[in-house]
């Protein structure tokens, strides 16, 4: 194979993550869940979704599969608002802990931030 063959099977998209959304639905957080798992071969090494009730993020983060953690009424019942964003974590960097699932988010002196992929 020749360099210029190599260099066209090299360009290609290289995502590995699975990412959902949900705007202006009042089961934001159930229906995300279920496209996360959908996209669960997208990453299979953690799960997160953030949600947003107009006033506040809520969130929950967790390692393993989507269904080990968000198939569970308690936890989605937390996940209270109208938007919400869900991430399939497949690590290409960083190690596996938690502070590194997604979507990250925070609640600043200044307004809040979310790092919704």
């Amino acid at each position: 194979m020749n360099n210029l063959n190599q260099n066209y099977e090299d360009d290609k998209l290289h995502e590995e993550c699975g990412v959902f959304g949900v705007y202006n639905h009042p089961d934001a957080a159930a229906l995300t869940a279920l496209g996360l798992h959908a996209l669960q071969h997208r990453g299979q090494e953690a799960a997160g979704i953030v949600t947003f009730d107009g006033d506040k993020f809520l969130s929950e983060k967790h390692l393993g599969l989507v269904s080990d953690h968000f198939s569970k009424p308690s936890v989605i019942n937390r996940l209270q608002g109208r938007n919400s964003v869900g991430h399939n974590r497949y690590s290409t960097t960083g190690g596996t802990v938690h502070r590194n699932i997604q979507p990250l988010f925070a609640d600043l002196w200044g307004g809040r931030l979310c790092n919704c992929p």
